[in-house]
Parts: C-alpha cells; structure tokens; sequence
C-alpha cells in the first residue's frame, strides 16, 4: 500500500503516519522512486498503536510495548501493560479529583454572582465581585473561588503573551509528538473565530488533557494564552496568540470553520 492508501484504510492521516515512521513506531519500504510502501501487517499495527494511545500511553511507552507485543507472547503484553495502565489510573483519578474541585468552585461563583444585588452604580470591593478571592465551601472541602482578577492583573496577564517572543523551545520530535497530541486532543471539535485567536468546542470529558497539554505548551510557546470554560458537556477551548503568531496558531489547532 502507498501512504494515502494506508490513511485511508486505518484512518490515520498521512502527516501521522510519517511521525510514527519517524519515531519508529511504524517502518516502511520505499520503491525506487523513493515512494512510502506498506504491507498488510501495518494495519494492524496502527490499531495496537492507537488502543495503547487511546490508554493515555505516551509514544515512548508506546514503542516499548510495541516491542513486547512484535515478541508474539500474548502473556508478556498482558504483564507488560498492566503496570502501565495502573499508573495512568492513579493520574486520571488525580486530574478527576482537580477537575471535580474546578467545577465545584465554578459552580459556588455562580451562586455567588447571582447572590450579589443589581446596582446601578459601579463594581466597588464592597460587593465582594473585585476579591481576589472568597472561601467557599464544598462538602467538607474549603477552595479558593477566584471570581475576578483585577483590572491591573487582567492587563499584566494579558499584556505577557502579547509581547512574549514568537518561538518555540521544542525541536525534532518533541515539536513531532506535541503537534500530534494536540491534533489528536482538539480532533472534531467546532472551530470558530474569536478575536486574536480561535475558540474550539470539545466534550468536557476531554478537558483534563486539553489542560494539561495547555499547561506543558505554554512552558514551550508563552506567545499562546490558553482560556478554558466548561458549559454543562461541553468545553470551550479558547487560544489567542499575537499577530505574528497567528500562522503558528493555525498550523497548531486549524483555521476557524
């Protein structure tokens, strides 16, 4: 099979399936004319990659697994993957745990938005809504809600990626394999246009890994400024980047519909 063909078969596009070569995830003949070439047997290979993905694996566990599951012992697999999923559990179960406060504390900031009276005059700190932050209590559980940065902090915080240099600190691979984590991460969602960037709107059950790729990008690329709002089952994605970051952030996350 040529690449195109492949792609269309297991339904991993071509720009993956280079990555994968690349990373050693996946080998290829080549014809003379220097053309890709596959056989039967990488079909099946793309699906054992993308159920070991599909399990939170990154891609270097991936190729080590991928090397116990080429030994043919079905045993050995089995041995092999259990501490690995194990380990993912425990991060799941801790990113659940975060995203549960989260929600929680969003939800006391609506309770308490709507307590405040509607007045005329302007925001002062004595209706609360100015705080930094205020106390609320979830269960037995107490979590700071932030309900407003102020102005200057807004500004400060707006005024960083904004005038943040256009690079990125990753190269080779790791820009490789964070492009395709994020373009597994945002696959399907609704691209529209917000001002300076992109908004996507994804399932809220993906939102523990959008945030933590979010976190690692901005290490990398602190010309992005990532928001993210969580609306009953859905998740609006929001990333803005300065002008001359604005091809990157297309390359990145795709135009807008």
């Amino acid at each position: 099979m040529r690449i195109s063909q492949l792609a269309e078969r297991s339904g991993v596009p071509a720009t993956t399936l280079r990555f994968y070569e690349g990373a050693g995830l996946l080998h290829a003949d080549r014809t003379p004319a220097g053309y890709r070439l596959y056989g039967e047997d990488a079909v099946e290979r793309l699906a054992f990659i993308g159920a070991a993905k599909h399990l939170g694996l990154p891609l270097e566990e991936v190729g080590e697994l991928l090397r116990v599951w080429e030994a043919g012992a079905c045993r050995d697999v089995k041995a092999d993957l259990r501490p690995r999923i194990a380990a993912r559990l425990v991060e799941a179960e801790s990113r659940a745990a975060e995203l549960a406060a989260f929600t929680a504390s969003l939800h006391t900031a609506l309770e308490h938005l709507d307590a405040l009276p509607d007045r005329a005059s302007p925001c002062d700190p004595e209706c609360g809504f100015l705080a930094p932050s205020a106390p609320a209590s979830v269960g037995t559980r107490v979590v700071d809600v932030v309900l407003a940065p102020s102005r200057q902090v807004a500004e400060a915080e707006a005024e960083g990626w904004r005038t943040a240099p256009v690079a990125c600190s990753l190269t080779g691979d790791g820009l490789y394999e964070r492009t395709a984590q994020w373009r597994e991460a945002v696959d399907g969602a609704v691209r529209t246009s917000v001002p300076d960037g992109l908004r996507l709107t994804l399932p809220v059950v993906r939102a523990a890994r959008v945030a933590e790729l979010a976190a690692a990008e901005q290490k990398c690329c602190p010309f992005f400024d990532f928001r993210l709002h969580l609306d009953g089952p859905r998740l609006h994605l929001e990333v803005r980047a300065p002008a001359d970051g604005a091809g990157l952030l297309t390359d990145l996350f795709g135009p807008a519909a």
